[in-house]
Parts: structure tokens; sequence; C-alpha cells
């Protein structure tokens, strides 16, 4: 099922010496294409959030309970939560792209050792999963799903920079086509992590339908500008509302070793999330949009989660 309006999807083109290390066969078969999009995934009725709580002072608080909590769905309580835990160990499956146009070279090179060391330092072989991405006009797969960090690292390295700017093509193809069909016997969270200047100058997705497909995918989106001009630019906008949309977050380092610090802060909230299931009240799988307001009940804590879901059609 295509968003209303949206644009053909073509292939990613493949880095030469990309390599896939277990690949599901549902990540690359072409005979799904037209199959329809399902983002709650073990019962139509049963939704799963992803969210984090911090305190006044921006520090995650990682010892609340679902009591602590209240939720709504589509602006009415749940019907009941079915599952509450703290997920600071559940496998990540994770997107890295990176904006290779020319209006980011001024930091191009510092930017993709951060990159690797931010890998090196998430994912772990056997348990997590992250594939990289280069984009600027059209997007370029480098590596495929592996977990295996030198593989990883030798994508970010064959990344080159030059050209125009295709943002939300290159979120919406990889949560259409590398994320949204990922199927697992296991809980998994999923994510995506953009280096970019959030100037977009070439997509044929509008950022409306980049977020959608992000929000059909299950999938949270972190965004580190590439911007050093200490201005507040059109882009920034962009980066913020990717973000805040899907219960990700956006960062805005000036100085290149705050770059080093987004990403540290990035790998410490992927380690303080909570998960919730429940059970919506008044369901119905019509294919809609539904909102999701979780707020604390506790005094000076906040809570940061996607602003919502598409309901399966049935």
């Amino acid at each position: 099922m295509c968003v209303s309006g949206c644009a053909q999807s073509t292939p990613y083109v493949i880095a030469a010496s990309s390599t896939a290390t277990a690949l599901p066969a549902s990540a690359s078969t072409n005979d799904e294409a037209d199959e329809p999009i399902l983002t709650i995934k073990k019962r139509v009725d049963e939704v799963n959030v992803l969210f984090i709580a911090t305190d006044r002072h921006g520090k995650f608080v990682r010892n609340l309970s679902q009591n602590d909590f209240s939720i709504f769905d589509d602006h009415k309580p749940v019907q009941s939560i079915l599952n509450f835990r703290r997920e600071t160990d559940l496998p990540i499956e994770l997107g890295l792209l990176m904006d290779v146009s020319g209006s980011v070279q001024g930091r191009f090179g510092f930017e993709k050792e951060a990159a690797t060391g931010f890998l090196q330092r998430t994912i772990r072989p056997g348990y997590d999963r992250a594939f990289i991405v280069g984009f600027n006009k059209e997007s370029r797969l480098t590596q495929d799903f592996t977990d295996q960090v030198p593989l990883l690292a030798a994508g970010v390295q064959r990344l080159s920079n030059g050209g125009g700017t295709a943002l939300y093509d290159a979120v919406y193809k990889a949560c259409k086509e590398k994320l949204l069909r990922e199927h697992s016997d296991r809980p998994i969270r999923k994510a995506i992590v953009i280096l970019s200047d959030g100037e977009d100058n070439q997509s044929e997705y509008t950022a409306a339908q980049a977020i959608e497909m992000a929000q059909r995918a299950e999938v949270i989106i972190y965004a580190i500008s590439t911007d050093d001009s200490g201005l507040i630019l059109r882009g920034d906008k962009v980066l913020e509302e990717l973000a805040s949309a899907t219960g990700g977050r956006a960062f805005f380092p000036y100085k290149m070793k705050d770059i080093t610090r987004s990403f540290a802060a990035i790998e410490d909230e992927l380690r303080s999330q909570y998960a919730v299931s429940y059970k919506p009240s008044d369901f119905d799988a019509d294919g809609r949009y539904r909102s999701i307001e979780i707020t604390a009940l506790k005094k000076d804590l906040q809570v940061r989660a996607r602003r919502g879901y598409f309901a399966p059609k049935q």
C-alpha cells in the first residue's frame, strides 16, 4: 500500500563491495513490493511503543513502572496494558544514513570517524545489526544488514561526497525497503541515525511521506546536523520534525567534538528505553492514523515517544 500521491520507489544503488550478512529473504524479494503495510504485527489490536523518560535536567530515568504513566490512544485511555518493561538490552536493527551531498564537505572525514566509533560501541555481534547508506540525489547502499562491525566500518569509509540532496527519499526508502519488512521471532528496536544538514532539494517524496513511512515501520529517527554555521536554518526544522514525529531526537553540534558527544547521547538513549504493549479502546482496523500520548504522572518528568501509528486495514 503506497502513501497517497507518493512517487515510485526505485531500488538502492548497490556499492560494488557491499556485503550482506544474514539478510532475511523477506527484505530482498521483489514479489512483496505490493503487499499491504502492517504496523501492528502480533495482533491487529495490540500496539507496541518504545519511549524514554527524563527528569527536568534531561537525564534519563530508568526505574519507573507502568503505574507512573498515563497512556492515551486516539485521545482515549487505553483499554488495557498487556506488557510493560525496561528494554535496556533489546536487539537493535539500525540504519546509518549519511548525507554525502556537496553541502556537507567541511567535516565529512571527522563525521565518518565518529560514525564508525558509534557503530563499534553500539552494534553487538550476534545480537544487533546495521546497514549503511550514503545519499545525495540518490541513495547508495554501501553495506547491507550485518552484525560485523568491520564490514560496517568499511561501508562508512566507502562513502564519498558530492551532488544534490534527497533526504526524504533516503528516509522513506530505508524505512520501507530495509526496516518495514524486517521480521523477527523476538522483539527488536528499529532506529535510523541521520547525518545531514537537513536541506533537501532533490526528493520525490515529501517530508510528510517520509515521516509516515517511518511511523508505519515503527522506526525511531535520530538526526545529527552537519551544519556548522551556528545559524538556525531551514534544514534544522526538518531534522527536528523527522526526529520528534518518531520519538527520536535531533542534535546540532557546532564543534567537531560535539559530534562525538551527539553519538554518545544516542548510545545512552538506546540503552534507556521503556517498552509498552497495550490494547486500545474502540479499535477499528480501518487504516487510519491514531495518535499516541504517553505522559508521566510524576512531576518534572518528561516522556518522548512517537506521536502515533497507522492501524492496519482489513
